[in-house]
């Protein structure tokens, strides 16, 4: 390679880059704008106990959402991620809830299936829709009613409660009003963000997701990274049960419903385009922390329940046709 091919490489870094930064600045303003007109309009929006119920709200949607990235990324989409949610909940639960276990080892085994469950379903997601070539939306859509129909089977439409006192004393800790629950979403998002930018597995990913043949052609396994996303998306959708359980100290199988519609949600208002090979973790924070805005504000409004789904509903809409006006701008 020569100085001048070098030198152009390094000029179309700095460019992308500077996109995804001026993107990313943008939703953050958005976000400041979106405090400020609550802070102005509600009383109690930015008092210290609302911030800390904002966090903790931000969480379980924060944690999907950094799934949901590395799978929206590859051009695929995951559905099922509220039902695989209640699954890996009532397993959890029911682990957490067998007679004989001291409490610690209770939680570690409780985690670990939580985490086992979800890897399952994002494999089997994963496997059918890359071995088969079926849209992963179809895929999703099926594994959704089972993973639905499992945590219904498996607790008798019944809820799991009763855990130990450690553990649910742990989901209403917090760290200089932090929760400590959202310090552990912002791990997972420092994770993913050096999985994406700084590792040869992330620069594939999004490879696959702008040409997924090219990326074939450069000898990389297509399938194996199909796979691996949607196994990550899982296995943070199993973290994301034992944060629910911790927070509500409950494990039902009915929680999780329209979780997915949130989570694709703060991705795509994220800056991060459905047809994948664009978007950020950082967005994704950006765009999870607007959302949990948005519903806070909205509830100190007063606005009914109805309200509140008819509007999360229009930014879902206006955030799809946000992204296909910024992938025009990119390509020019």
């Amino acid at each position: 390679m020569n100085t001048s091919d070098v030198s152009q490489t390094g000029q179309t870094r700095i460019a992308t880059t500077t996109k995804t930064v001026l993107r990313e600045a943008g939703i953050g303003i958005a976000l400041i704008v979106l405090i400020l007109v609550f802070s102005m309009t509600t009383q109690h929006f930015l008092t210290a106990s609302n911030v800390t119920n904002i966090l903790t709200q931000v969480t379980i949607n924060l944690i999907l959402s950094i799934g949901m990235t590395f799978v929206i990324l590859i051009g695929g989409i995951d559905l099922s991620v509220g039902s695989v949610l209640a699954f890996c909940a009532v397993v959890a639960g029911t682990v957490m809830t067998l007679p004989g276990l001291d409490p610690s080892t209770a939680v570690i085994l409780a985690t670990l299936s939580a985490v086992a469950g979800g890897i399952f379903f994002g494999l089997l997601n994963g496997f059918i829709s890359a071995y088969w070539a079926i849209p992963s939306f179809i895929v999703t859509l099926g594994t959704l009613n089972i993973a639905r129909g499992a945590a219904l089977q498996v607790t008798n439409a019944s809820t799991i409660y009763s855990f130990p006192a450690s553990f649910n004393a742990f989901g209403s800790q917090t760290l200089y009003g932090i929760p400590l629950l959202f310090l552990i979403a912002l791990v997972l998002v420092g994770i993913g963000w050096f999985v994406l930018t700084k590792t040869v597995f992330g620069r594939v990913l999004y490879g696959i997701g702008n040409n997924e043949e090219a990326a074939r052609l450069a000898g990389h396994n297509v399938f194996f990274y199909k796979i691996a996303a949607f196994t990550i998306c899982g296995g943070a959708v199993g973290i994301g049960a034992i944060v629910y359980m911790a927070r509500l100290n409950i494990a039902s199988p009915i929680i999780g419903i329209g979780f997915e519609l949130n989570a694709i949600a703060a991705v795509i208002i994220g800056g991060t385009s459905l047809s994948g090979g664009r978007g950020s973790i950082i967005g994704t924070l950006l765009g999870a922390c607007i959302i949990g805005v948005l519903a806070n504000g909205l509830i100190l409004l007063g606005l009914s329940d109805f309200m509140r789904q008819m509007i999360t509903g229009f930014v879902i809409i206006i955030a799809v046709v946000l992204d296909k006006y910024r992938e025009r701008l990119t390509k020019v």
